[in-house]
């Protein structure tokens, strides 16, 4: 059974002392005999800020829980300190990918925070402050964030990755703009409905893992929180999900399994290696049967596609001149080796000839909300550097092909 909090109740319920909030986003359930209150929140929106406030002040829980895990904790609480980066070990550990859809997260945050002047994730640092000042237990019951990426990423289709790369990227630099009433509008049921519904259309295994799958683990620890009575701090878009799986069992097993990060699936780890295999084989076959002119040719159209497209990608993220040189280097080279690619070895020269400065560092967070913010500063340009010099020597094999199947 649920319900919203009334409009006008001045008892004391909760033993606060204060009138029960008008809240609208506010929806209590009763599960095996506790009150669980759940709070559905935008999180760019100063008016879910205030509730969530009002709602723990009023409330007095046992336990408030908070769509976060430790990283984001970690995240939320303390200021991302840049300068302390090592991206030479981030380029040789290949997390670069993995840094560069961070940041890109990070701008698209930002982005939408600066239309209203909230900081994402306000309403869970206010909860977080909110539960420490009245003696409350804390309890985080999102799944770990590089669970969740690595879940989305290596579920969806191999064939499908680009349109959910392309999609993060457009949403980075979208014009439209929101405000509070149109955060209002978004947080009721119907809307969050329709939104869902779209997603899991366009991108059924995205939309399973960012929203399906958390929803299930998140009833899980919100149901075996201790307390008797427990505020539950998360996105609007969960609470439907949430209230589904707290009317029904317990599922512990299927919280466990949403933890589990499968393998690179059987094409991501054969093709990164079929397309050197193919050429090496045309080259191959070349040497022996084709005419020595034609190989020759061939030979130096790989090089010269290459190394060209993948400088030319240097010289569109604005590179260093050696990282360019090194583009045209390292790419015909690199695009025969799968382990290792031409946008790591020009991340790595340009973060040697071009090191970002402590003012790069300090604002990253700002300059990344812009298109030209990314080209500026010198930390996101190595970014620039390593997807166009990469992007290049693709285009450029592909091109290449061109001249050598005159050798089959």
């Amino acid at each position: 059974m649920t319900d919203s909090i009334p409009p006008d109740d001045t008892d004391d319920v909760a033993g606060a002392g204060t009138a029960a909030p008008p809240e609208t986003d506010v929806t209590r359930v009763e599960v095996d005999g506790r009150e669980i209150i759940l709070v559905g929140t935008a999180h760019i929106s100063q008016e879910s800020v205030e509730t969530v406030q009002r709602v723990i002040e009023y409330e007095a829980p046992d336990t408030v829980c908070v769509e976060l895990d430790s990283e984001r904790l970690k995240t939320l609480t303390e200021e991302q300190n840049w300068e302390e980066l090592d991206l030479i070990e981030v380029i040789k550990n290949r997390q670069l990918t993995f840094l560069m859809a961070r940041l890109a997260l990070m701008a698209f945050q930002k982005r939408m925070g600066s239309y209203t002047g909230v900081k994402p994730g306000a309403e869970m640092r206010a909860a977080v402050e909110q539960c420490r000042d009245q003696s409350a237990k804390l309890e985080l019951v999102d799944r770990n964030v590089r669970a969740t990426l690595l879940r989305a990423w290596r579920l969806t289709p191999f064939w499908r990755r680009t349109f959910v790369a392309v999609s993060l990227l457009a949403g980075i630099f979208d014009s439209g703009e929101l405000d509070e009433e149109d955060l209002a509008e978004l947080r009721q049921s119907p809307n969050i409905t329709q939104i869902l519904d779209e997603l899991g259309e366009a991108l059924p295994s995205v939309k399973t893992v960012l929203v399906d799958e958390r929803d299930l683990y998140m009833a899980h620890k919100i149901r075996n929180a201790p307390g008797e009575r427990i505020v539950a701090i998360v996105g609007a878009a969960h609470v439907p999900g949430l209230l589904r799986h707290l009317a029904g069992p317990d599922t512990p097993e299927a919280a466990d399994a949403v933890e589990y990060i499968p393998p690179r699936s059987r094409v991501s780890r054969f093709l990164p290696w079929l397309i050197p295999a193919i050429v090496i084989a045309v080259f191959v076959f070349g040497f022996f049967f084709a005419d020595p002119q034609e190989f020759q040719t061939a030979a130096i159209a790989w090089v010269l596609a290459n190394g060209t497209f993948s400088a030319i990608g240097a010289i569109a993220a604005l590179a260093h001149p050696l990282t360019i040189i090194a583009a045209f280097i390292a790419a015909p080279i690199t695009s025969l080796n799968p382990t290792i690619g031409a946008g790591m070895v020009c991340a790595f020269v340009q973060t040697i000839f071009c090191a970002p400065r402590v003012l790069d560092m300090e604002s990253i967070g700002e300059d990344i909300t812009e298109w030209k913010g990314w080209w500026k500063n010198r930390l996101s340009r190595i970014f620039v550097v390593f997807f166009f010099t990469a992007m290049g020597s693709t285009i450029g094999t592909f091109v290449a092909f061109g001249w050598l199947k005159n050798l089959v």
